[in-house]
């Protein structure tokens, strides 16, 4: 089964809209805490989260305890993330990948980018720091998805 992990999400709006990506096209999502807003249920609900009841959906309270699961998983964590030099088209993508996107304000810390088993980038035009990370989130799992035969 095919899964993101947003890591130390800023932005609530962003979340949901990869929350709900990941209902309709049915993989898992993951937030490693602590959050920019709150997480809960309830919180997500009051957004207008809809489409909670269709998501797996797994909080994890740090970054610590997010490997130590996903060590005991034995998932590859992928990466997206601007200072990579591969291009996320170039990737061959597995069932057991854990796209990871990090925080909309700062990315991810240096220990992160060491933990990853892989780290990609979304090709721009020369000047442009990045996308949104929904769209990046997009991108990357109609790819990944494309790639295993899930879509």
């Amino acid at each position: 089964m095919m899964r993101i992990a947003l890591f130390e999400p800023d932005i609530p709006q962003n979340t949901g809209t990869m929350l709900r990506l990941a209902a309709c096209l049915g993989f898992e999502a993951h937030i490693i805490e602590p959050a920019g807003f709150p997480t809960s249920d309830r919180a997500f609900r009051r957004a207008g989260m809809d489409y909670l009841d269709a998501v797996v959906l797994r909080r994890h309270p740090s970054w610590p305890e997010f490997e130590r699961w996903r060590r005991a998983e034995s998932l590859r964590l992928v990466l997206f993330t601007t200072k990579a030099n591969a291009s996320y088209l170039d990737h061959r993508y597995e069932a057991h990948d854990l796209l990871l996107f990090g925080r909309e304000s700062a990315g991810v810390p240096d220990h992160v980018h060491q933990a990853a088993d892989v780290r990609l980038r979304i090709p721009m035009r020369p000047g442009m720091r990045s996308v949104n990370v929904a769209m990046a989130c997009a991108m990357a799992v109609g790819e990944a998805l494309r790639q295993i035969g899930k879509l």
